[in-house]
């Protein structure tokens, strides 16, 4: 059975026919505006008036998607942090192994240069360890008489002087520093050839050239250099360079501090230079002028002992070495 309305209240348009009402009113719009575009004022005033409740209805999904957004940035961040600390750390070892390498390529081009400007053969040699007597300044390298290296022969680098092998071993071989208390070393002033003698004072980067008088021509930035003298080094090496020149009235010599040339605390790689040492005999001279002097001596002392002023003294001449006692016959 159908309901119907009771007859006593009026009653509109059928829901059917408000349908199709509000749809033909709708088409003509949709066709007006297609062809005339009169509705797009309308449709901005209407879209204006309707963001802020559009905003607020959309607030809580923004909300949870910048909550997650942020959460998950900062998990990223983390990651991609721990990642670029470990990547800081292996680049920084390798820019130091890249720095370590470069300065050892430039040494080692410098020592070739050096070898071939000099006149003796030499061979190069890596620093294996520092020795273990805290109280000396010596160094061993990997180089020994298997390599042709000899007891006495200077030790340089490519700037100068470093040092003197003192002991040789099969395959490795110890060599004294110019700084050792122990060594010493011929130099020659490059400005006025004035010749001395460089000793090392059991500390690094110091040398003293001692026994020189006062008045000596020395000074402040003077150029040291071997003078070949001694027949070990050759002559022309750098050996350091004067810093320090204290003259007092009151000493008899003059205090004067040299700084090595060489780098002997730096350098990783050395020349050995592979001279042959060879001491030439004394002059036949010296010898006798030698044995005189001795006779002198005994002379003078036998005086003071007998009271005499060496009257009555038998001198003995001194018989050379070379001399042999007349053969006796025995018929």
């Amino acid at each position: 059975m159908e309901y119907s309305p009771p007859p006593l209240f009026k009653q509109g348009a059928s829901a059917r026919a408000k349908m199709v009402f509000f749809a033909l009113i709708a088409l003509v719009l949709l066709g007006v505006d297609s062809h005339m575009r009169s509705l797009a004022v309308v449709r901005q005033v209407i879209s204006t008036a309707l963001y802020p409740l559009q905003v607020v209805a959309l607030a809580p999904r923004d909300a949870m998607y910048f909550i997650g957004d942020y959460f998950t940035s900062l998990s990223d961040i983390k990651s991609e942090n721990e990642k670029l600390k470990l990547q800081q750390t292996v680049n920084a070892r390798t820019l130091q192994q890249g720095q370590q390498l470069l300065a050892e390529n430039a040494q080692l081009r410098h020592l070739l240069g050096t070898s071939e400007r000099l006149p003796v053969k030499s061979v190069m040699g890596e620093i294996l360890y520092d020795t273990r007597d805290a109280f000396t300044r010596k160094i061993v390298l990997d180089r020994g008489i298997q390599h042709g290296v000899e007891r006495g022969q200077p030790v340089i680098d490519h700037i100068g002087v470093v040092g003197q092998v003192t002991r040789v071993f099969p395959f490795t071989s110890e060599v004294t520093l110019l700084t050792d208390k122990n060594q010493a070393i011929p130099v020659q002033v490059v400005r006025n050839g004035l010749r001395s003698v460089a000793y090392g004072r059991g500390q690094s980067n110091v040398l003293d050239l001692r026994f020189m008088p006062t008045n000596a021509d020395i000074q402040k930035g003077d150029v040291l250099v071997t003078s070949g003298i001694d027949g070990i080094y050759p002559a022309g090496l750098a050996v350091a360079t004067v810093f320090q020149v204290e003259n007092k009235s009151s000493d008899s010599f003059a205090r004067i501090v040299c700084q090595p040339s060489a780098g002997i605390d730096r350098n990783r790689q050395l020349l050995i230079l592979l001279t042959a040492n060879k001491a030439e005999p004394r002059p036949a001279d010296d010898a006798k002028d030698k044995n005189a002097k001795m006779t002198g001596i005994l002379r003078h002392a036998a005086s003071r002992t007998n009271g005499t002023s060496g009257k009555g003294i038998v001198e003995t001449p001194p018989v050379p070495a070379s001399s042999k006692p007349p053969a006796t016959s025995t018929r």
